[in-house]
């Protein structure tokens, strides 16, 4: 086994083919399908499923993959370690958070202090960051709750009640609270399974006696956003996600301290030590204890 030959399999395993890995290192197709080819014959093994101009992991190949996200990832780590200066200029760093609001103040001073750093945000929900951790495919995640994991690093941004919310002319937003037996008579709109917030927001109701039941289920934060202010139900969003929107009205419920959500930003443990992570989790803490 050579390291070109891995190198080559994990390039067309995670661009999805032979031409844009080669592409990606600067190489000829052909030299890459041999590599593949070459590491498939020694080992016996089919690692791609070829149909046509389309290649798809087999089971091994799935397997395989685990391992080199894992090799190439270090190997990253190597160098930013062996060029940190140069990694704080000009690395980059990937996010995915549940809600990019709760990092809106650590990027700007993260950028004053960091410019040369490229960073990417994307949006996901409690699973979709722990999967993209795990999956070596985000160097930091942001959800609303502190994970209890041995593998995992958290740092604890805040913690704020979930709250309901309506379209500023819907019946019931000049009230001045919600039950849960008052949201239970309510068209409510969810966020998909998998979202914390609504994993919350339904544990504790059922605490109470009371089974909440979605008339809308959406996709994102923003979607949920969007259907609440054309006024078709209610929505849910802890107090510090729900910002400034002059089509909405934010209503307290009635639930205690059992409805808090603590935001928090995680990574995993073994890659703590990345410079480019450091740096963002020292940026964190200082303007959390500030």
């Amino acid at each position: 086994m050579r390291y070109v030959q891995l190198r080559a399999f994990h390039h067309v395993a995670i661009f999805g083919g032979f031409s844009r890995a080669a592409e990606a290192l600067h190489l000829t197709q052909p030299a890459i399908s041999d590599q593949v080819r070459k590491l498939e014959e020694e080992y016996d093994v089919l690692l791609f499923n070829r149909h046509k101009r389309q290649v798809s992991l087999t089971p091994q190949g799935e397997r395989l993959l685990e391992i080199t996200r894992r090799l190439f990832d270090s190997e990253s780590q190597a160098l930013d370690l062996l060029s940190e200066a140069r990694a704080l200029r000009s690395g980059a760093l990937r996010i995915v958070a549940d809600s990019a609001h709760h990092l809106l103040h650590i990027l700007a001073r993260f950028r004053d202090r960091y410019p040369g750093v490229r960073i990417t945000v994307h949006a996901g929900n409690t699973e979709s960051v722990l999967d993209a951790l795990y999956a070596y495919e985000a160097d930091i995640g942001v959800l609303g709750n502190m994970p209890d994991s041995r593998d995992i690093e958290a740092l604890k941004l805040n913690s704020t009640p979930i709250t309901a919310f309506v379209a500023r002319d819907h019946p019931v937003a000049r009230r001045s609270s919600l039950t849960f037996r008052d949201l239970a008579g309510l068209p409510l709109v969810f966020r998909e399974e998998g979202s914390r917030t609504r994993a919350k927001l339904e544990e504790t109701a059922r605490a109470a006696g009371v089974v909440l039941t979605p008339a809308i289920e959406a996709e994102g934060r923003e979607a949920v956003r969007e259907i609440v202010a054309s006024g078709a139900g209610v929505g849910f969003v802890s107090a510090a996600e729900f910002g400034s929107d002059a089509r909405l009205v934010s209503i307290p419920i009635e639930a205690g301290a059992a409805m808090v959500m603590d935001e928090a930003l995680i990574c995993l443990r073994e890659r703590k030590a990345g410079k480019l992570v450091q740096a963002f989790f020292e940026v964190a803490a200082e303007m959390a204890s500030g």
